[in-house]
């Protein structure tokens, strides 16, 4: 078994936290006047939760050697549930419960066409992708949602309100969530068996591990993560859009490659999913801030996936012929 050390993890981490810090740094050389300033931290903490959340949720799945790619749509029709049950009832947290019930089930929908019926993760996730994007459009009519009402509501304090009228509340619950799944991963019997599956299902299952129950709680996990992220998006903006979660997609995977997690399965951390999605978050906040077009972000999301992927591909190349 290849089960990484404390040893390699630490480095992995270590290397990760450190290219935050040098990018930080050639970001407040470039552009002194918006990295020295408080408020873009502050617009940081308004938005890069959203992608870490999931990010943090997805890097359980890659770890088990799985893959979601549905979840930006299963964003779209959990946004969608909350929105029209609070619409209909004015009841934020009538909405919130929906909307966690129905990314439950998308998420348990995907786990059964893997764990049970054997199609690929890609594949299977792929097809639900279109499946709830299309169900989704064609509820809401292709039209948007406006919900501004929600934001004098209680839920809208607790999941996005700011916190001494600055700190988004978004921010404190990443830390909370990202905290909690470290320990799950690292101190419980879950996180064991999650690693042991991703670096070989076959032995897991040989040593007891129930793999198919624990894959299948991984992709509704996956689902009830996308549906929270999705209310607290339509909480934010206090609307919802038929084209909702497009866009994260790219993010949230060059967040978890970037952050140490092997496309291979069996090796992550989520302290390097937390460093990752802060890195993406602030390039293109960067890169525009040192006077490039906003265009050039999507070319260095693509090129930030390819080196990650392709460099921690040879480092396992070369940790097996040691081996």
């Amino acid at each position: 078994m290849m089960i990484p050390s404390l040893l390699h993890r630490f480095k992995i981490q270590a290397g990760i936290f450190g290219v935050l810090v040098c990018l930080i740094g050639v970001f407040m050389l470039l552009s002194p006047e918006t990295f020295l300033s408080s408020r873009i931290y502050i617009s940081f903490g308004s938005t890069i939760p959203f992608v870490a959340i999931l990010a943090l949720g997805l890097t359980f799945l890659v770890i088990a050697g799985e893959m979601d790619m549905s979840f930006p749509s299963v964003m779209a029709i959990a946004g969608l549930t909350f929105t029209d049950v609070f619409l209909v009832t004015q009841n934020p947290f009538l909405g919130i419960i929906a909307a966690l019930l129905v990314g439950g089930l998308a998420g348990w929908i995907n786990g059964l066409l893997v764990v049970k019926v054997g199609v690929p993760s890609i594949i299977a996730t792929i097809g639900t992708q279109f499946f709830w994007r299309g169900l989704s459009t064609l509820l809401a009519s292709g039209l948007a949602r406006n919900i501004v009402p929600v934001r004098e509501t209680l839920l809208h304090h607790i999941l996005v309100g700011r916190i001494g009228g600055l700190i988004p509340a978004q921010a404190l619950w990443c830390l909370g969530i990202a905290g909690g799944l470290a320990l799950m991963l690292n101190r419980h019997v879950l996180g064991d068996h999650v690693l042991f599956i991703g670096d070989d299902i076959h032995t897991a299952h040989l040593m007891g591990i129930n793999t198919d129950n624990v894959r299948m709680l991984l992709f509704v996990f996956m689902g009830t993560v996308s549906a929270l992220v999705s209310v607290m998006v339509c909480l934010e903006m206090a609307n919802w859009w038929p084209t909702q979660g497009e866009g994260y997609l790219l993010l949230v995977f060059a967040s978890i490659f970037i952050g140490g997690t092997s496309v291979f399965g069996g090796e992550g951390t989520v302290f390097g999913t937390f460093i990752g999605a802060i890195i993406i978050g602030i390039i293109e906040a960067g890169i525009i801030s040192a006077g490039l077009s906003g265009f050039w972000t999507r070319l260095v999301y693509g090129l930030i996936i390819v080196i990650s992927v392709s460099v921690y591909a040879r480092l396992m190349n070369i940790r097996r012929a040691l081996h």
